[in-house]
């Protein structure tokens, strides 16, 4: 007589729910599967909703379709998965004695009560609203559910709305900055702390948030909302908490989010001290026969094994899938941690991040760190080449990447996902600084923008170069520090774009020629810098072969630096 077929329950259909139960099925073509969604929709591409409210494709469905071009609706789960899918249905309550969840199909208000062997938890996670006075008001959005883009786009199409403020500095705040800005909505970014995309140290962010104003849009940091403001139950606009009051039509909250756990914790699972579903390697809670993954849960950092949440679409794939194949191989597969690496567009420019930033690693106690910061092009300009401007993180003593950021027009992605893996691997600097890279002019230069990073950082590292990051210049100026600055560009460079902190103009070519001209004192501090700071670092070696011994590069150079220039 043949086993029974094992039931499995999935609570959630999103993205780490379907994943699980379609990787089970492949694997086991008799148990019996079934999907609980709260949501009308399935298997929804939501990292797409910027896109869909932004303009750049107009059919809905393809947020719900398969690559062939199929919807994933209830009718495909059951003819293409034999997986039953249950929408507009909420999970009330679990049973873990009885081994039960009790659903609610919201429409008719009925419940039921169903069985299973195995569990998993995908319940995702709520976009969080500040507690201020107003927040009910119509007019204010969030950009969480297909329901909200949907919302968002039908406001694009209409062309009603001249005014948005979007309330949070971070990924889907400047995606939804975006999109607003295509429909020609004047649009103003609101960040409660003193910078935007906190994942970036503040000299990249810094140059994000110029680029931008170009744009079009406007940005306030350092200022929070104090009250959403409003007439006849209509949002009109929001007030800071300096009192400045921003008159709009519309408000798209984007602050993060927070685990959706009370079904997890009313049942008795383990919560972790991060706020999210304690899981295992192999993505198991507290209970053997219940499993979790995607928004919901904590993972791994595999950089410092402390516990962190990560709300990315790809992860909850990933964690699904390792799910999926142990509901019916128990302990086969295991999913280890993570590096948080993410990205985003915004407008022309990519930004993306893998690792720690310098800021995080230090908040954290590591101290003995070393930074690179380097500007380039991702390929070169014959092949019309676009601008990276990078930031390296590892470890002194080590060597040891930690982390990376990257922005620019150029091929941002590439480099990330380059550095990501290296991180995964623990590879030092001087392993990335060897890596064989595939490399021909319309993909790369002969040496990446990757591996020109690690050796910067690896001259640091070595005391090659002493480098000074455009704040520790910024902050020399400021403070009227005894330095003296030259700019080793061209002369037209110079007349065409120049910083006006003070520098001396002596191209690299001419500065043999001019070492009179520099202080006598060999000790002075002297900083160089060009366009992207390879001619700064070339001239650095003339002067110190000519005993000049307090010689520092500001790294990235002139393209790298935010703050007002003087042409």
């Amino acid at each position: 007589m043949s086993a029974k077929p094992l039931k499995i329950l999935v609570i959630g259909g999103s993205a780490a729910g379907p994943k699980a139960a379609a990787k089970a099925r492949r694997l086991d073509e008799h148990a019996s599967i079934t999907i609980i969604q709260k949501e009308a929709d399935l298997s929804m591409a939501s990292c797409g909703y910027p896109y869909y409210v932004g303009g750049v494709f107009d059919d809905r469905n393809q947020l719900i379709c398969t690559p062939a071009g199929i919807v994933r609706d209830p009718n495909f789960f059951e003819k293409a998965k034999g997986i039953e899918a249950l929408v507009q249905t909420e999970a009330i309550a679990i049973d873990r004695a009885a081994r039960t969840v009790t659903c609610k199909h919201l429409p008719s208000g009925e419940t039921r009560t169903l069985a299973y062997d195995k569990l998993v938890i995908a319940t995702g996670a709520t976009p969080l609203r500040p507690p201020v006075p107003g927040i009910e008001l119509e007019g204010i959005h969030h950009l969480q559910s297909l329901g909200d883009a949907d919302a968002l786009r039908k406001i694009r199409d209409e062309r009603q709305v001249r005014h948005a403020v979007i309330v949070g500095g971070g990924l889907i705040g400047f995606e939804v900055c975006e999109a607003l800005r295509l429909a020609d909505i004047r649009t103003t970014v609101v960040e409660k702390t003193d910078r935007i995309l906190p994942f970036l140290d503040p000299d990249l962010a810094k140059l994000v948030e110029n680029y931008v104003r170009t744009h079009g849009a406007d940005i306030i940091t350092g200022n929070g909302v104090a009250a959403f403001l409003g007439e006849g139950g209509q949002l009109t606009a929001v007030k800071l908490e300096n009192g400045t009051e921003l008159p709009c039509e519309l408000a798209v909250v984007a602050i993060g989010v927070r685990p959706n756990i009370a079904l997890a914790q009313a049942a008795g699972l383990k919560i972790g001290g991060q706020g999210g579903i304690k899981v295992d390697e192999f993505m198991q809670t507290s209970d053997p026969d219940i499993y979790a993954a995607g928004d919901c849960v904590e993972c791994t950092s595999l950089i410092t094994g402390d516990k962190v949440r990560a709300p990315y679409g790809d992860l909850a794939n990933l964690q699904g899938r390792v799910i999926g194949q142990n509901l019916i191989n128990p302990g086969s597969a295991t999913f280890p941690g993570i590096t948080q690496t993410g990205i985003c567009k915004i407008f022309d420019y990519g930004v993306g991040f893998t690792g720690l930033s310098a800021s995080e690693a230090r908040q954290r106690g590591m101290t003995d760190i070393e930074t690179a910061t380097v500007s380039g092009l991702d390929i070169p300009g014959y092949m019309k080449g676009q601008l990276l401007i990078s930031k390296m993180i590892a470890d002194r003593k080590s060597g040891r990447v930690l982390g990376f950021q990257c922005i620019g027009p150029g091929d941002v992605s590439k480099r990330v996902a380059t550095v990501a893996m290296a991180i995964r691997g623990k590879l030092t600097i001087e392993d990335l600084g060897n890596a064989d890279l595939p490399y021909a002019p319309p993909y790369s230069l002969a040496l990446d923008h990757v591996i020109v990073s690690a050796h910067v950082l690896e001259n640091k590292v070595l005391g090659r170069l002493k480098g000074l990051s455009v704040s520790e210049v910024k902050e020399r100026v400021d403070a009227g520090a005894d330095c003296f600055i030259i700019d080793s560009r061209t002369p037209q460079e110079f007349e065409e774009e120049r910083l006006g902190i003070g520098e001396h103009l002596i191209p690299q070519g001419a500065l043999r020629g001019r070492l009179a001209e520099l202080p006598r004192d060999k000790d002075a501090e002297i900083i160089l810098y060009c366009k992207i700071s390879l001619r700064g670092y070339e001239c650095a070696a003339i002067l110190e072969g000519h005993g000049w011994r307090n010689v520092k590069v500001m790294e990235g150079g002139v393209v790298a630096w935010p703050y007002p220039r003087e042409k």
